[in-house]
């Protein structure tokens, strides 16, 4: 039996090009990287999960508890949601949802949709979701605790990806500090991470990806999924394994 995986996420990692997919779904790149690693993947993930999502996951999941016990690696694939222009609060923008009556939740939520792309163009794509320096702390912080509770344990990640979204204006100014940011915390905690801009960002930035300017078609998954089986191979390679 393989290698098994246990992949944290944002919906980059279970939207194809139409829309979200079960997480079983042989195309989405989780799968297609367990697939070329002869093993199996389990996926944690939600939409608009940020690091901040996946510390929250790692200390309140009982689910996530328990698989932590029996993965042979973890991928923390998050960081693409934090550098996302969010011009109102996260607290505002998530609260959103528990407006009542429904017929003000709907109208408040259309008004505020309508109005992001703009506000994000006028505030040049700050305030981001999640600031640089919060990013790393909460991957930092969830890496501790994994490797106080397994130390052999192999772990990865990626840094964010690039959108062309029209729901945020276009505009993605946070990415490039929170790249780097992301990429120095990598060296310092010895977690390799996969360049998702060198292997996917023509292809979402062509318009080859979902429409929506930020989630990616088939063969987007496809070479992310076989990227990080190159970057997990060694890790897993017998003897490593289990």
């Amino acid at each position: 039996m393989g290698p098994r995986l246990l992949v944290f996420g944002d919906s980059l990692s279970f939207h194809g090009p139409e829309g979200p997919c079960a997480a079983d779904e042989p195309r989405l790149w989780p799968n297609v990287a367990a697939v070329a690693l002869g093993g199996t993947a389990d996926l944690v993930a939600g939409i608009g999960w940020n690091a901040r999502d996946v510390w929250w996951s790692l200390t309140g999941d009982p689910r996530v508890w328990a698989d932590l016990h029996h993965v042979d690696a973890v991928v923390l694939a998050i960081g693409s949601m934090d550098t996302l222009p969010s011009p109102l609060p996260t607290y505002l923008r998530t609260g959103l949802r528990y407006l009542r009556p429904d017929p003000v939740r709907r109208v408040v939520r259309k008004a505020y949709l309508a109005a992001q792309p703009r506000l994000a163009v006028a505030l040049r794509g700050r305030p981001a979701v999640l600031p640089a320096k919060l990013t790393v702390q909460y991957l930092d912080t969830a890496v501790g605790a994994l490797r106080v509770l397994r130390p052999e344990l192999p772990i990865f990640g990626w840094l964010p990806s690039v959108h062309r979204a029209a729901a945020y204006g276009g505009v993605h100014t946070a990415r490039p500090a929170a790249a780097a940011a992301m990429a120095a915390w990598s060296a310092r905690a010895g977690v390799p991470l996969l360049d998702l801009e060198a292997v996917v960002g023509e292809h979402v930035l062509s318009g080859a990806g979902n429409p929506d300017g930020m989630h990616w078609g088939w063969p987007g998954h496809a070479a992310v999924g076989e990227a990080m089986s190159v970057l997990l191979a060694p890790a897993l390679a017998p003897g490593h394994v289990g």
